[in-house]
């Protein structure tokens, strides 16, 4: 064992790391991808490439362990050796959002936006950072911004183009799952959205359902319809229609507050409290101060 140990190349060390992280296992992932760095770094052959997709990767282990500060150090060392990649963005952007860094998680969202308009995780993010910052700064908060580096166009089409790819392989392409929606699916998708919005504030749920339905059969990929529909499905007492729209819309941003929190809400009703804690745990790593998420999980950890 011990031989084949010391001959593993860094690409088997990276597809070890990958193994721990998809089983949760993120401190024994950061340790097989700093064993990776160094093979690359001591064979010589330090692919720039390579190299920054390893302290990426390392980077999402932080992060998932709540190790804001070593994920940022990381996604910049990443984005140094290969600028404007998107995952190092949107991981740096979502520690700076745990450590209430807001200008500067504002600048990466609003970066990958650049690359990539039909991110739904940086939509979200963008939004999010917009009013912590008018609550924070007042209504003059842009002026305060660092600057928001502009992305060359040959840049932004070469990798608008693989984080596309990467994005299929990295989510196991399903059969259902579609191409990018064209711009005429997404506006028809973002209308449909905003008519099952108009029927939320009226209290017509089933009507929203169905507009929400409608627009994901446009567009499956945009998060907040899931995280709404989920929330109409809660208000219906639809608790199993509301964990597995959650499930979706966290298959496409793991950190996603709202969906975290409402599938939180739904296994609370279905009396699963331990699959509640753990939402509600996922929440606070990522947003420590959420009140909603401390009161709702104190609630449940009453009734264990």
């Amino acid at each position: 064992m011990s031989q084949k140990r010391r001959s593993q190349s860094w690409t088997e060390l990276k597809q070890a790391g990958n193994e721990f992280f998809k089983t949760g296992q993120y401190g024994e992932a950061a340790s097989i991808y700093s064993q990776a760095i160094k093979e690359v770094e001591k064979s010589g052959k330090k692919n720039p490439e390579d190299l920054s997709i390893l302290y990426s990767n390392r980077a999402a282990s932080y992060l998932k362990d709540g190790n804001c500060w070593e994920c940022v150090k990381d996604c910049t060392v990443s984005l140094d050796l290969v600028p404007f990649g998107i995952k190092p963005l949107l991981r740096r952007a979502a520690a700076y959002e745990a450590l209430e860094r807001y200008r500067l998680a504002y600048v990466d969202y609003k970066t990958a936006l650049q690359i990539d308009c039909n991110i739904p995780a940086a939509h979200d993010g963008t939004s999010r950072m917009t009013k912590c910052l008018t609550e924070v700064d007042g209504l003059s908060w842009r002026e305060k911004l660092p600057l928001i580096p502009t992305v060359p166009m040959a840049i932004k089409e070469k990798l608008s183009l693989a984080t596309s790819q990467q994005t299929k392989q990295h989510n196991g392409t399903r059969e259902n799952e579609k191409s990018v929606p064209g711009e005429d699916s997404i506006k028809k998708a973002l209308t449909l959205k905003k008519e099952g919005n108009a029927q939320v504030k009226k209290g017509e749920y089933k009507k929203a359902i169905e507009k929400y339905t409608q627009s994901l059969k446009h567009n499956s990929s945009e998060i907040t319809t899931y995280t709404n529909r989920a929330l109409c499905y809660l208000s219906l007492k639809m608790y199993k229609e509301a964990v597995q729209d959650c499930g979706e819309a966290l298959r496409l941003d793991s950190a996603n507050i709202k969906a975290l929190y409402r599938r939180a809400q739904a296994h609370k009703e279905l009396n699963d409290y331990k699959a509640c804690i753990e939402d509600l745990n996922s929440l606070l790593k990522v947003e420590p101060k959420n009140t909603a998420g401390q009161n709702l999980l104190l609630e449940v950890q009453k009734k264990k």
